[in-house]
């Protein structure tokens, strides 16, 4: 609030409304602005923004020219009639498709509700062509995870995450019988291999840590909110990982035989691979990653037409691990 400038007499309630509309009159206004537009302070601009939030408006927080402002996720009003062609219809049913691994929670319910709505507002004989593309893809999800019981800590995580709510979890850590409780911003949710991630910045350890969702028993949305870091960006922070393991990277090199290298080499495994071709038909596949397990189980995927020539320590970990299993099964002869 500048000096000299008289507070407005008037209730939180007419200056939420008049907060609401200078907010969706311009694309984005600064805590600074607002204070000074309503005559009040920094803090109780903070108060008015989150009593706005818990009120279902779609408020977000956005870094613009070194300046945190505010604004509304879009103005449904102003949004003009949409058309859609039959592929990209077909490209919905795909997506919609890909989800059913999570049936049972908030998102698989949202990509319903958005395909009955696209549907409602479509021509007949286009709603005719929807029911038939709905069946040209079919998602084969072997080994999916079951989210079906974390519906409703998924609920509290979306809303967390769509409007910077800091959250409590309760997170069953593998080998511990009890489950740990994390206090932790909510940054990004991570989909890798079939399931879901939370990347997040856990408060008790001070640091950022990701967590598997099916693990998480409880979550609770806290009143406070977190400001995400300027600087932050899920893609630099996973780009040296083989998946969402975060280690030092090493220089790894996979030989792989002729019968699969076709397989191998038509795939993207890391930004940084390279792939070197070798007389007898194989290939050596080489890139810069850290998440050793990540690496070992990946290619022990590929039985003996895979061997890792280095790093040295990587290769005596498979070696290792491989000496194991044969004893599994020698045991029984």
């Amino acid at each position: 609030m500048q000096k000299g400038k008289p507070a407005k007499k008037y209730s939180q309630a007419g200056r939420v409304h008049d907060i609401i509309r200078l907010i969706e009159a311009r694309h984005g206004i600064t805590i600074e602005e607002l204070a000074e537009e309503a005559g009040v302070t920094r803090r109780t601009i903070h108060r008015d923004l989150n009593a706005i939030g818990e009120a279902g408006y779609p408020l977000i927080s956005e870094w613009t020219q070194g300046n945190k402002v505010y604004r509304f996720l879009t103005r449904f009003k102003d949004v003009p009639p949409i058309s859609f062609t039959l592929q990209e219809l077909m490209t919905l049913c795909f997506l919609r498709s890909q989800l059913d691994f999570l049936e049972g929670t908030p998102f698989h319910d949202d990509m319903e509700s958005i395909y009955r709505k696209v549907n409602s507002v479509l021509p007949p004989r286009y709603a005719a062509h929807m029911e038939r593309i709905a069946g040209v893809s079919l998602p084969l999800l072997q080994g999916r995870r079951d989210y079906s019981r974390a519906g409703d800590v998924l609920k509290i995580l979306r809303d967390a995450l769509i409007y910077q709510y800091r959250v409590t979890i309760d997170y069953q850590v593998p080998g511990k019988k009890q489950p740990s409780s994390y206090l932790l911003d909510p940054y990004t949710l991570i989909f890798h291999r079939g399931g879901l991630y939370l990347l997040g910045y856990a408060h008790n350890r001070q640091a950022l840590r990701t967590f598997a969702l099916e693990r998480v028993s409880r979550a609770v949305k806290e009143n406070e909110r977190f400001e995400l870091p300027a600087e932050f960006s899920p893609q630099e922070q996973l780009q040296n990982a083989f998946g969402i393991v975060k280690e030092s990277a090493v220089s790894v090199r996979v030989r792989f035989s002729a019968a699969i290298a076709h397989a191998v080499r038509d795939r993207i495994w890391h930004p940084s691979q390279k792939v070197e071709d070798l007389e007898d038909g194989a290939i050596i596949l080489s890139f810069e990653a850290g998440g050793t397990m990540e690496i070992v189980s990946w290619v022990l995927s590929y039985g003996r037409h895979a061997e890792i020539l280095e790093p040295p320590e990587l290769r005596d970990e498979l070696k290792s691990i491989v000496a194991e299993m044969g004893s599994l099964y020698t045991s029984y002869d």
